[in-house]
């Protein structure tokens, strides 16, 4: 749109948003387990994946590769009544479940983990968009039949679309 004001010529630019997405079919556990990992060997502080999906459609199983990557030995397991479990590894893993808190995290201190320095894994994050961060890797699963998936991944923010390209 071109605007005339006193003799001077105004342009207004309209910014499109074109919302980045990637569509993998993981066929069993080992290739879910194995995407992570990728995704680990790009890791760096700070970084914040949001992970959607019904039960049982993987997202622990993302965590799992995760933190096997990072060398973390102890059992993962979704932290459905503590909500927040934290590990230690190469760098730390914070992993969150936060089905339960039913959009409420007031009090919990969810944001803080953010700067932390670590991997952050927020399962059910959807139910607390309202506190995630701008810039984060978003990743719905969706079951297809008892093993295989469809992962979406949406990266928010250039750090995250260079993982994505480095990654996929």
């Amino acid at each position: 749109m071109i605007k005339y004001c006193n003799n001077t010529f105004f342009f207004a630019i309209i910014k499109m948003v074109i919302k980045m997405e990637y569509k993998i079919t993981t066929r069993n556990e080992i290739e879910t387990i194995q995407l992570a990992q990728n995704f680990e060997s790009e890791k760096f502080p700070n970084m914040i994946i949001c992970l959607n999906g019904e039960l049982g459609s993987g997202k622990t199983i993302f965590t799992k590769g995760i933190a096997n990557a990072l060398g973390i030995t102890e059992t993962i397991t979704s932290p459905t009544f503590t909500i927040i479990k934290e590990y230690q590894g190469e760098l730390p893993l914070y992993h969150m479940d936060v089905y339960r808190l039913d959009g409420n995290a007031d009090g919990i201190g969810i944001e803080e983990y953010f700067t932390k320095g670590g991997v952050v894994i927020i399962e059910w994050a959807d139910t607390i968009k309202d506190i995630l961060p701008k810039e984060r890797l978003d990743i719905k699963f969706k079951i297809v039949d008892e093993n295989k998936r469809i992962l979406i991944l949406t990266p928010y923010g250039k750090e995250y679309e260079d993982l994505c390209e480095a990654v996929l």
